[in-house]
């Protein structure tokens, strides 16, 4: 099961990466920046959660393969981004495959070190979202999951529901997959109904 997340994580990854870049382009960086973007999109998450967690080095240190993924992603995107521009369909599928993927793995880093499921369900969703928040405040723009999409909720719900599994005795190979096709659904779905979260009104 963990080895077809290990893949599952790379693709998200590299679409997570593919994302930055495509900011970073649209903002006019040059290369570096384009790839500073891509990086901290893709892997400013989970390295905020290791530092958190105290798992020093982070985890992209242990498997360079990570960072090779984020450099293909990135340098791809600076050649080709003009070609990119018309699978952005599918990227928002590999995108939200890596929002689940990305919550489950950190939820299972943290019950590793015998934290809560409360803590570890936190983790999980500042593994998946954390990247991109800091990809908008570093292009100065404010984070859209903070006022617009439901994102960090669909990371929520899946975390919520991998507990509730957990709970009653359901094994990993069903809790896993079961909580990540629910983040996917819900991000989906909440991007094709124009989905959001109630917004306080101020009074005149």
């Amino acid at each position: 099961m963990w080895e077809v997340i290990y893949y599952l994580d790379l693709t998200g990854t590299f679409a997570f990466a593919v994302s930055g870049a495509l900011s970073g382009i649209e903002k006019r960086y040059d290369i570096f920046g384009v790839l500073f973007v891509g990086f901290i999109t893709a892997l400013g998450g989970g390295t905020t959660r290791d530092l958190l967690l105290g798992a020093a080095p982070v985890s992209w240190m242990h498997k360079i393969t990570y960072l090779y993924v984020v450099l293909l992603g990135v340098v791809l995107t600076f050649l080709t981004h003009r070609h990119i521009m018309k699978w952005r369909k599918t990227l928002f599928l590999f995108d939200s495959i890596g929002l689940g993927v990305f919550t489950l793995v950190g939820i299972k880093k943290t019950l590793e070190f015998g934290l809560s499921w409360e803590i570890a369900i936190m983790m999980g969703v500042i593994s998946a979202v954390l990247g991109g928040i800091l990809r908008d405040v570093f292009n100065n723009e404010e984070p859209l999951i903070l006022h617009k999409e439901i994102y960090a909720t669909a990371c929520f719900a899946g975390g919520l529901l991998a507990f509730v599994l957990s709970t009653l005795g359901a094994e990993e190979v069903i809790q896993i997959p079961v909580a990540i096709i629910l983040i996917i659904l819900v991000r989906l779905l909440a991007v094709r109904f124009h989905w959001s979260l109630p917004v306080a009104t101020k009074r005149e």
